[in-house]
């Protein structure tokens, strides 16, 4: 059996009730046994200023232990004009700072886009799939999850009702847990 590994969730909307934080609680629970997911806030983190390298804020040190801990991370987030919600962006540029010591490197990663709309936040998805690349994150190619109409997929508990998408996110997940166990750096 593998060892069980440590996801960090970056869920890119605030909202309590948004619909990317249900899907971050419906991946954590099809989830296979080898991965633990936890959702790491965003929100309180103050806008990156390079000024504040130095003595970075107690909100930059914790978020970033919290990344640098986990084996592997898992974006879950909405589209704002074509691209990522800022509070995320944020959150990646304070991970990756300073430079030569980002906490975001060589973990194995995947993203989920989560939208209202048809298309599922297809923009969002590969628009972080560039900043990935960069931040050294090995980003699991397949299958991509561009998760429509996702106003119409929870019930009132926050369960995905449709079969066929829960189907889908099942096997996205199993997908996932082989893609971080493969892709873990060992050592």
């Amino acid at each position: 059996m593998s060892q069980i590994r440590s996801v960090a969730v970056l869920v890119g909307s605030l909202r309590k009730d948004s619909l990317n934080r249900r899907m971050a609680h419906v991946l954590a629970q099809l989830a296979p046994a080898s991965l633990k997911l936890e959702i790491v806030e965003i929100g309180a983190l103050s806008h990156y200023n390079q000024d504040d390298d130095a003595n970075p804020p107690s909100s930059w040190i914790e978020f970033r232990g919290r990344v640098h801990a986990a084996d592997a991370v898992l974006f879950v987030t909405p589209e704002y004009n074509r691209s990522v919600p800022g509070v995320l962006k944020n959150a990646i540029d304070i991970g990756s700072r300073p430079y030569g010591h980002s906490v975001w490197s060589g973990k194995p990663g995947a993203v989920v886009t989560v939208s209202p709309g048809a298309i599922g936040g297809f923009g969002a998805n590969h628009h972080l799939r560039q900043s990935l690349v960069f931040l050294n994150v090995p980003a699991m190619p397949q299958p991509e999850a561009y998760i429509g109409n996702a106003a119409d997929l929870f019930d009132a508990e926050g369960a995905v009702t449709n079969e066929s998408t829960r189907g889908f996110l099942q096997k996205f997940m199993t997908a996932y847990a082989a893609w971080v166990e493969a892709n873990h750096p060992r050592g």
